[in-house]
């Protein structure tokens, strides 16, 4: 990672692992595993955004924070969606297809204009607690996102 990247670079990278889940899981939907570690790694990584990154950019950045929660509230239930299926025991391709849909759109918004400031504009202890996290934090049992 360059120097001035590197929490940007982390987000991304989360980002990419979340979409390599879902997709490996279309390659092979008997093994519900990778979309299940995916599932929860875009709940933590939704978390993480909404507790550490946003608050202290929402000043400057009101209205790209604004369009990202509500994209995350459509993200949570489209999750939901697949959840669902697949606790019925049904096919969640069609809607793991939407979901992927879903987070291409928004993180082709996220990553150029929400993820530089992660590294330019927060303060020093908001960046050493958000890659602290990003290291090894987990989200809260039944938290949900802010416009689920």
């Amino acid at each position: 990672m360059a120097e001035g990247t590197a929490l940007a670079d982390a987000l991304t990278a989360e980002h990419r692992a979340i979409d390599v889940g879902i997709e490996d899981f279309l390659g092979d939907a008997s093994n519900p595993k990778p979309l299940q570690d995916a599932m929860l790694a875009l709940r933590r990584h939704i978390y993480l955004e909404e507790e550490f990154l946003f608050p202290p950019l929402k000043a400057t950045m009101m209205m790209p924070i604004f369009v990202m929660l509500r994209e995350h509230g459509e993200l949570w239930r489209a999750m939901d969606g697949v959840d669902a299926t697949l606790a019925a025991g049904g096919d969640a391709d069609a809607k793991c297809r939407d979901l992927l849909v879903l987070l291409d759109d928004h993180n082709k918004k996220e990553e150029p204009i929400v993820y530089p400031h992660s590294d330019s504009d927060l303060d020093d202890d908001v960046r050493a607690e958000l890659a602290e996290f990003l290291s090894n934090g987990t989200y809260p049992e039944g938290w949900v996102c802010e416009q689920a």
